[in-house]
């Protein structure tokens, strides 16, 4: 065998890998490419198609009423966010917190708690530090909590009111819509005289009714969101008010503790 033969035996194969047995990601072909990508491009534009015809059937009213629904939105979406961040509803740090306090354990239960942004947690960190002061007056102390727990609160109800008054403003919008297009429709129908046709006063309807429906549509689920957020601050009022309580009355906790025990330990002699 010659050396040419040899040289070209001892070459790699320079065919192209199987898929199947080499997961390699390839590249998608150009045209495949070209094809999602017109096809992104025609469902964009039929969207803005169908809400140009919206915006041309409602008339300004409709701008109004979609303008509405992207504030609102935007809302949800920021509460939802800081409460997230402030874990407005969880009680661990605070609940080890006021058990170290029970067991006259101070430095502890404020350790426990530096760093919490929760705002109860935040709460109870400060009665604490306070109540640690052997010239602090208790009912100054709790009078600069309710100050304080008034200025969270007052944070975490911030821009509910927009909620609200687009809950309240959407369906009397979409009510004025209709109103408004009940009157072009019979007004269209008294400009046509006797050749009466009751296409002109059924497309009027349908357009003069596609106002309510959009405003109910924007105002039932910013109701919906407005109460769920309402429902979690509440939350956050109560369980402050509760810790606060549960610090202020540490003497009379272990009391009741006491007194569990003392009727545990009869019912159990009782018993056996």
């Amino acid at each position: 065998m010659s050396d040419t033969a040899s040289a070209s035996l001892a070459l790699p194969s320079l065919a192209a890998p199987d898929r199947a047995t080499h997961p390699i990601a390839y590249d998608p072909s150009p045209v495949t490419a070209a094809a999602d990508n017109t096809g992104s491009h025609a469902m964009g534009t039929q969207m803005l198609e169908q809400l140009q015809s919206l915006v041309d059937a409602g008339g300004p009213i409709v701008l109004i009423l979609l303008l509405f629904s992207t504030i609102a939105l935007a809302v949800v979406l920021m509460k939802w966010w800081q409460f997230s961040r402030l874990r407005v509803e969880s009680l661990g740090a605070v609940n080890e917190a006021l058990s170290h306090w029970l067991r006259h354990e101070p430095s502890a239960a404020i350790a426990r708690l530096d760093g919490q942004c929760q705002p109860t947690a935040r709460l109870v960190r400060l009665a604490l530090i306070n109540l640690r002061r052997p010239d602090i007056n208790h009912a100054d102390l709790r009078e600069e909590l309710t100050r304080v727990a008034s200025a969270q609160l007052a944070n975490l109800r911030s821009h509910l009111r927009t909620l609200e008054v687009i809950a309240t403003l959407s369906p009397l919008l979409g009510l004025l819509g209709t109103v408004l297009g009940m009157i072009e429709a019979f007004r269209q129908l008294e400009m046509s005289g006797n050749q009466i046709d009751p296409g002109i006063l059924s497309g009027g309807i349908w357009q003069a009714l596609l106002t309510t429906a959009l405003g109910l549509s924007v105002a039932i689920p910013v109701v919906l969101a407005h109460s769920w957020l309402e429902r979690k601050v509440d939350r956050c009022r109560h369980n402050m008010e509760d810790a606060v309580t549960r610090v202020f009355t540490r003497d009379l906790q272990q009391e009741s503790t006491g007194d569990d025990l003392e009727h545990q330990t009869a019912w159990v002699e009782h018993a056996t």
